[in-house]
């Protein structure tokens, strides 16, 4: 690297929080809630309320939560959920929500790599199709998606409401390619 400091960037799935990881995780939390993207909160929500909430993710089935670590710090997180056993007309798709890198971790890729691995566990799940929706003001997030192949199929214009205005909100999926064998277009054509 040219003059560039080298950086440790991670990204996995995980099934339980220590405490360490925990503090990290509800400080990068309301970090990126007070800068205006990447969850539903508005307001910075404190360490009980998110402890509450991450521990909750962790016990829903088919919640699924990632995190993203910055020299070794955790600095962001998404979840992956996955329809319900009762929902098979649309097993095939699964959602990811509440992505997000805390400001003070950007311009690593890790937004890019923390995507990259909830499809890739997506995929190997069996899920064809990964949706996805945010807010129009979270430009940097719209661009990412895009750029990985996230089609916008439609846009609702009351989609949340944000420090006393109501703004747009896009709608988003994304193909997924099997691990071997037929390719997702094979398994689900277009219809014409």
């Amino acid at each position: 690297m040219s003059g560039a400091a080298s950086h440790h960037l991670a990204v996995s799935r995980v099934e339980r929080l220590d405490e360490h990881e925990l503090d990290e995780l509800c400080e990068a939390t309301d970090a990126a809630i007070i800068e205006g993207g990447g969850f539903g909160w508005v307001e910075p929500q404190g360490r009980s309320r998110l402890e509450r909430h991450f521990r909750g993710v962790l016990l829903v089935p088919g919640h699924e939560l990632f995190l993203a670590w910055l020299d070794h710090v955790v600095v962001g997180s998404a979840q992956l959920h996955r329809p319900p056993p009762n929902n098979e007309a649309q097993a095939f798709a699964a959602t990811i929500t509440h992505a997000y890198i805390a400001p003070y971790a950007r311009g690593h890729g890790l937004a890019r790599m923390l995507t990259r691995r909830v499809e890739e566990r997506a995929a190997a799940l069996g899920h064809r199709v990964l949706n996805l929706d945010v807010r129009e003001t979270q430009t940097a997030a719209i661009a990412l998606y895009e750029s990985l192949g996230y089609v916008r199929w439609g846009t609702h214009p009351r989609y949340a409401r944000v420090g006393g205005q109501t703004v747009a909100g896009h709608y988003y999926y994304k193909m997924l390619e099997p691990g071997r064998g037929r390719s997702t277009d094979s398994l689900m054509p277009e219809r014409g």
